[in-house]
């Protein structure tokens, strides 16, 4: 078993992701935290701020009470904050808000209003045990080819994806905000993740249509598991409407999403593709569900990640949320291949 306490590698690779995100001596920042957060990352993170010099506080929310219908895990919806003013207004006055609540808020209600005050930045501290953040540390290497992919995305108007299962969806980019991140960003407003390596886009409105096949080996992230059995979706118009297949992955999928009783929960979130050359797909098989958030799964190279649930920018929230990275996929933006089966292509290659 992997024990949770300080580590000096694990300190000091704290201090150099901290200090790749623009953190140093006098950067105002908030460790936000909850009651059911990793205490072990806490931790990290205050002692890596205070060797750097930054000008920080923490502030730790109560866990919320369990009130879905269903068990919540891996839906970066975190809503530990639960509207809070004076954590939201202590918030937008820091230059960086380093996350270590145990969803995230990347797709919490209360982010895009700490967002517009044009000064302040995120770092997600995934709920990764540290020897999963340790082996997908950040480098400021990964930056240029993860900055290309995302400006790929954002000169295109259409992203198609193909497989030899039968996947063959299309999604309209135009209008979409795009970004990710290699794991660092420094300027206002950004948004950063530990591990990170990703390229996506936010379908807006009505722009998502297509079939996707998902094979033997591909993985449900939320469930944090590998697929045993196909499953074969119906999209349109942004919504999932059909959830095909006979073992048991296709049926838990139908009855979780119907749980929601929401139909938020069947709509797009994001699209995109993974970066990350020290993402491992095999690792999942080497840690117990409690060790890992699964986040290193979002960044696979090559892979074809598509998410339902919340997405601010179509106006969707909701706590029903399915991370769902894909190999072997073939990914082209108005017609030209960044991913060839699984393969980034050209400039975005390895």
């Amino acid at each position: 078993m992997l024990q949770e306490r300080i580590e000096g590698k694990w300190l000091a690779a704290f201090r150099r992701v901290l200090a790749l995100n623009g953190i140093g001596q006098g950067t105002p920042i908030a460790i936000i935290s909850e009651t059911q957060s990793r205490p072990v990352l806490v931790h990290l993170c205050e002692l890596a701020a205070y060797d750097l010099g930054a000008d920080f506080c923490m502030i730790s929310m109560p866990t919320p009470a369990q009130n879905a219908p269903v068990p919540v895990k891996s839906t970066g919806t975190s809503w530990a904050i639960a509207g809070n003013r004076a954590v939201i207004e202590a918030l937008k006055r820091v230059d960086v808000v380093v996350d270590c609540t145990v969803e995230g808020l990347i797709h919490a209600p209360e982010w895009p209003e700490i967002e517009s005050s044009g000064r302040t930045r995120l770092l997600v501290i995934t709920n990764e045990h540290p020897e999963i953040l340790e082996r997908t540390e950040p480098k400021a290497e990964h930056g240029p080819r993860v900055e290309l992919g995302i400006q790929m995305l954002r000169e295109a108007s259409e992203m198609r994806v193909t497989s030899a299962t039968g996947t063959d969806l299309t999604i309209d980019l135009r209008d979409a905000p795009c970004g990710g991140t290699a794991g660092f960003a420094t300027t206002p407003g950004a948004v950063a993740h530990w591990p990170g390596g990703l390229c996506l886009a936010f379908p807006g409105k009505n722009a998502v249509n297509g079939r996707i096949v998902m094979d033997v080996g591909d993985m449900n992230l939320t469930f944090k598991t590998y697929l045993t059995s196909r499953i074969d979706f119906t999209v349109v118009n942004d919504f999932v409407t059909e959830i095909k297949g006979e073992g048991i992955d296709a049926l838990h999928m139908r009855e979780y999403m119907a749980a929601w009783n929401d139909r938020n929960a069947y709509g797009f979130s994001h699209v995109g593709w993974g970066m990350h050359p020290g993402a491992q797909w095999v690792s999942a098989a080497m840690y117990d569900k409690r060790d890992m958030q699964a986040v290193e799964f979002r960044a696979l190279a090559g892979s074809f990640l598509w998410s339902t649930g919340a997405n601010q920018y179509a106006d969707r929230f909701s706590l029903g949320h399915f991370d769902l990275p894909m190999r072997n996929c073939t990914i082209a933006l108005d017609g030209k291949i960044v991913v060839k089966d699984g393969v980034l292509q050209g400039a975005l290659a390895l």
